[in-house]
């Protein structure tokens, strides 16, 4: 008997997806890697379909990739030679929105936007906001901790997370954390299973926190400078003054032009940088400090923002910005993070790794939290990016360690980043995260090959 028959008997009809281009069409997630021949599909809609894939996994020892809407940048659902696909994309529930504990419960294939909006309609928001919240999935964004444009003053998906329902490699439910503010219970697992891009569990369901949307609508400032660098100096002052923006974003000239050329935004030719502020229409005094900041440090032109119209106009514009690029060829995208007063010294280092090794980099950053996306372009066709692209690459990722850094700040790890890792995890880090991996997943079924 085949083994996948097997599977097919345990979950219900139309779950397993045995077509080759069927089953094929969830192999990819949004990086040029190639991805190996899965096995089979499984589009699971209840927690009951994640425990039995699992359990046959676990008897067959067949290996498993989680997987959502496919948004991801770092390869950590590419499938494996061999594998289940297992797509949570259709566990859409919103199980529970309480705005009496600013709670909701939620499966993982909810939309990030849609459970914000579902939580506006309350007065609440639910705070992490990736550029790809319109597309990407809630249990996405807990395999990767992402973060977003509001990280800044709110944190990363971990820091809005309070507990999970993981199905294990071998089909037993876990519950972790709960649904209070405060827990200090036994070790953090919650904590542990956010960002372990499905190498530890699948989660099911998630119990995270909701905030106080604004009562009063924001001010956005667009600040225009004549280089990165300046731009960098910037966003070191705003941080150094204590302002509390609500955002606080960079864009390169790169990333300008990609805009303009597919919006005609109308870029002046010595623009080289925009930083994009937003300010707590509560705190009125940080817009104009923030305006000050931008002017001191060599902005040639600072627009404020005076409707919510042209507040989410100039947001838009941020969120254009890697559609833009991919509009040039193939992308590379990365995701490492510095210590905040040394943006601007890592922002003359991509500069200069692209003119080195003559590579085509366009950077956008999280500049309030000193994680950057320097996008490596290069030639759609081929396999994968050509030498100077990985040599630039290379020397980025090192650039950012010496300045006390990390290689991914909310990407992952995935396959895309492991021939770097040992640079920063060292072998007693790798030891300790992989008797982890064996506590868990002692079979190595579950996403074998990524993040560790």
């Amino acid at each position: 008997m085949n083994p996948v028959d097997s599977l097919i008997d345990a979950l219900p009809s139309g779950r397993v997806l045995t077509d080759p281009d069927v089953a094929g069409s969830y192999a990819r997630d949004q990086t040029f890697l190639e991805p190996g021949k899965p096995l089979c599909a499984v589009a699971a809609q209840t927690r009951d379909d994640v425990v039995a894939t699992m359990r046959w996994a676990s008897e067959h020892r067949v290996p498993v990739v989680p997987r959502g809407a496919g948004t991801g940048l770092a390869g950590g659902a590419t499938a494996v030679e061999g594998c289940v696909m297992l797509s949570l994309a259709r566990m859409t529930a919103i199980r529970e929105l309480s705005p009496a504990d600013e709670v909701a419960v939620v499966e993982p294939g909810v939309i990030t936007a849609d459970l914000d909006r579902a939580a506006r309609a309350h007065g609440l928001m639910y705070a992490p906001d990736p550029s790809s919240y319109e597309i990407s999935t809630i249990g996405g964004n807990l395999a990767t901790n992402a973060g977003g444009l509001r990280c800044v003053r709110y944190g990363v998906t971990r820091d809005s997370t309070l507990g999970l329902e993981v199905v294990l490699a071998d089909g037993r439910i876990l519950a972790t954390g709960g649904r209070t503010i405060k827990g200090v219970t036994g070790y953090d697992l919650t904590g542990l299973f956010v960002g372990s891009e499905g190498t530890l569990g699948v989660i099911t369901a998630a119990t995270l926190r909701l905030r106080r949307a604004p009562s009063v609508p924001p001010v956005t400032i667009a600040a225009e400078f004549p280089s990165p660098r300046a731009a960098g100096d910037a966003v070191a002052a705003i941080v150094a003054a204590g302002c509390q923006p609500l955002l606080l974003e960079l864009m390169d000239r790169g990333t300008l032009e990609a805009i303009d050329a597919w919006k005609n935004i109308g870029l002046d030719p010595g623009v080289r940088a925009m930083l994009i502020a937003q300010a707590d229409g509560h705190l009125p005094g940080d817009a104009a400090e923030m305006e000050r900041l931008c002017e001191a440090n060599g902005a040639g032109f600072v627009a404020v923002s005076s409707t919510p119209e042209e507040t989410e106009e100039l947001i838009g514009l941020r969120r254009l910005a890697y559609t833009a690029k991919e509009r040039l060829g193939a992308c590379l995208v990365e995701d490492v993070c510095v210590p905040r007063s040394a943006l601007p010294d890592m922002i003359t280092l991509i500069e200069e790794a692209a003119a080195r090794h003559g590579a085509h980099i366009c950077t956008v950053a999280h500049a309030g939290d000193g994680n950057l996306h320097p996008v490596f372009i290069f030639d759609r066709g081929l396999p994968e990016p050509p030498p100077n692209v990985w040599a630039a690459a290379d020397e980025v990722f090192r650039a950012a360690l010496e300045l006390g850094g990390t290689l991914t700040g909310e990407h992952g790890v995935g396959l895309l980043k492991r021939r770097w890792l040992g640079l920063e995890s060292g072998p007693l880090v790798t030891e300790v995260q992989q008797g982890i991996k064996r506590v868990f997943d002692p079979l190595g079924i579950l996403n074998p090959g990524k993040a560790i």
